[in-house]
């Protein structure tokens, strides 16, 4: 006679219409009060015992609620749903293009409680044969990130992709800075471009790019000696000896620079503020211009319309300069110029831990290994040095 199963023990029963024996065990309730029941099929009845035993035992590591089948790409595309809250969209859509090309076909029909370190290995193997380590870096981060979301609703025991050690991988861009003769060149293409003045700032300030799209202009600043005060040129003017920018947004969400650190308050060189003044007096009649179509931002750097810039419009302009410029445009990016103020301070003397000051480093580390160029260890300071730098052109930039 067959033994009767306990209650919680599950069942077995043979479906004659899919012609498959099927386990099914209850597991409580859901908040709504339906109850919870997990059932998996197999063609023999013992494969069906198995079935129902591995039920159990993920109820009882807590996983009653796992689908069995949830895959890879289940995991990936729910993070990237739900997991990036107060992400910028250019980081989700990069994000999920990454994910679209490099995890989900690669992995993604995997069964997400199947998926093993050898899979990882195996697959960042393959990839770093075409990809730069920065980009394993970032995708295998990705991946990671899926599976621990996961993980924390119960989809899977354990993640395995934080096992893995990621190899290396091609050698990426290289990072370049322009020396001073093509900085001069540079300078003087600009001004030929809308761009001109954040052309000059990048070079100058060493600010970064998504921080000057964001630049507002009552953050460009005077200091007015009579209230020994810094405020903002739209209400005092440029009748001044000194200059400043606060560099305290960009267009990351929610408009916070990159790290506290970034937050910062920069000195501006003579050719910075003369090219700022320049470059408002063309802002306004492009204002005029476009009359009721203008939509007004506050931003010292816009489209023609008073619209945000986005990086493809400051990258499209800047490749235009630096052709005018002499120089391969294709090889050259807007975040060099930012490259090119480490290198040229260091050049002058100015010492390491006051150009990661300058840059908005939490430290020197960054400064040393992917910014600088050159470095010297002489004091100094950066508006100074900048105007020192470019004193033979200083007087004619206006």
């Amino acid at each position: 006679m067959t033994t009767r199963r306990s209650r919680g023990d599950g069942g077995i029963h043979w479906d004659e219409s899919r012609q498959r024996w099927i386990a099914t065990a209850s597991l409580g309730f859901r908040a709504d009060g339906t109850r919870i029941v997990k059932k998996r099929s197999a063609r023999t009845k013992t494969a069906a015992k198995d079935k129902l035993k591995e039920i159990i035992r993920d109820y009882e590591d807590g996983l009653a609620i796992a689908p069995h089948a949830y895959s890879v790409a289940d995991a990936v595309t729910y993070w990237l749903a739900h997991g990036l809250n107060g992400r910028s969209q250019d980081t989700v859509d990069n994000y999920r293009t990454l994910a679209d090309k490099h995890i989900v076909p690669a992995l993604g029909p995997r069964k997400l409680r199947e998926l093993s370190v050898e899979d990882i290995d195996k697959w960042l193997a393959r990839k770093a044969k075409t990809l730069s380590t920065r980009t394993l870096r970032l995708i295998h981060s990705l991946l990671n990130r899926a599976v621990k979301n996961a993980q924390a609703r119960d989809k899977v025991k354990r993640n395995v992709v934080g096992l893995v050690e990621i190899p290396t991988g091609q050698d990426g861009r290289p990072s370049k800075s322009l020396n001073l003769d093509q900085a001069e060149a540079v300078l003087v293409a600009a001004e030929w471009s809308r761009l001109h003045a954040y052309v000059v700032l990048s070079l100058l300030t060493g600010a970064r790019t998504e921080e000057l799209r964001a630049l507002e202009w009552t953050h460009v600043v005077a200091y007015e000696e009579k209230r020994k005060a810094w405020l903002p040129v739209t209400e005092i003017g440029w009748s001044h000896e000194r200059f400043g920018i606060y560099v305290w947004r960009s267009v990351r969400e929610g408009g916070d620079t990159k790290t506290v650190k970034s937050r910062r308050t920069l000195g501006l060189p003579v050719r910075c503020f003369e090219a700022l003044e320049l470059h408002q007096t063309l802002q306004t009649t492009e204002r005029e211009t476009a009359g009721k179509n203008w939509k007004e931002h506050g931003l010292v750097f816009a489209s023609q319309l008073g619209t945000p810039l986005d990086s493809h419009n400051v990258r499209r302009n800047f490749r235009q300069v630096a052709k005018r410029a002499g120089l391969v445009a294709a090889d050259w990016t807007p975040r060099e110029l930012r490259h090119s103020f480490v290198s040229l301070l260091s050049d002058d003397g100015v010492p390491l831990e006051r150009i990661s000051r300058l840059v908005g480093h939490s430290g020197t580390t960054v400064t040393e290994t992917v910014y600088r160029h050159q470095i010297r260890p002489v004091m100094d300071d950066g508006a100074t040095a900048m105007d020192r730098i470019f004193s033979d052109e200083g007087g004619d930039a206006a």
